[in-house]
């Protein structure tokens, strides 16, 4: 099995002049579900090398035993200082495609064609795409083959207007992943805040918040039981 992991290349928290990037935990706690899986995991972003790591995600209130271990891990660590370039990538090579979260995607990946034309490949080849916290916002410019919104009617979940208004980022961030998939026609739910809580809709898995990534990569992994 081969798993596609998307990360963001986007490193400013819109004008604030503070840093942002992918959220730690959303890369760790997947990419050790899909390793210890079996499975062979390829890391991309837009620009390749080394992706912007949201300083926040790696402060002491917010590392867990996944990140610990991604940080510990030579392998891990190298790889994701040497992420594969977005354009060079092929859906036909990979079984499946996860997007760990941060806000980042919302300013690179959700507008990013590559990036759209990917989620559009893989799910037209009939293999699962997972997102998680932020991440489900990068589906905003995804399309049916009929040209409709990609989410329209389809169950999906995301980090919740509530989440985002606890980190005080409502008015920084470029659009609102709840608003924005209830925009587009999703069927949006979410569970309490900062817990963990993920929806499946056919070949489409979404996740919360960071506490969600570890539930919706098991649940992509399960597609292939």
């Amino acid at each position: 099995m081969k798993v596609l992991m998307v990360l963001t290349s986007h490193s400013e928290l819109g004008n604030t002049g503070r840093k942002t990037g992918f959220w730690l935990e959303e890369l760790a706690a997947p990419y050790f579900a899909f390793k210890d899986a079996g499975a062979e995991i390829v890391l991309t972003s837009p620009l390749g090398g080394q992706p912007p790591l949201d300083p926040k995600s790696n402060e002491t209130a917010f590392q867990t035993e996944m990140t610990h271990r991604f940080e510990a891990d030579a392998a891990a660590t190298a790889q994701l200082a040497n992420t594969v370039r977005l354009d060079t990538i092929n859906q036909a090579d990979f079984d499946t495609v996860f997007y760990p979260g941060g806000h980042g995607p919302l300013w690179d990946l959700a507008e990013d064609k590559n990036s759209i034309n990917l989620i559009e490949a893989f799910l037209a080849a009939n293999k699962p795409v997972g997102l998680v916290c932020h991440a489900p916002g990068v589906l905003r410019h995804v399309k049916t083959p009929a040209g409709r919104p990609m989410v329209e009617g389809k169950k999906v979940t995301g980090f919740t207007n509530t989440e985002e208004e606890g980190v005080g980022l409502t008015k920084i961030v470029p659009f609102l992943v709840e608003d924005e998939l209830k925009a587009l026609g999703g069927i949006y739910s979410s569970g309490p805040d900062w817990g963990s809580y993920v929806v499946q809709d056919s070949l489409l898995i979404t996740g919360q918040n960071p506490a969600s990534s570890a539930a919706a990569a098991t649940l992509l992994l399960q597609q292939f039981a």
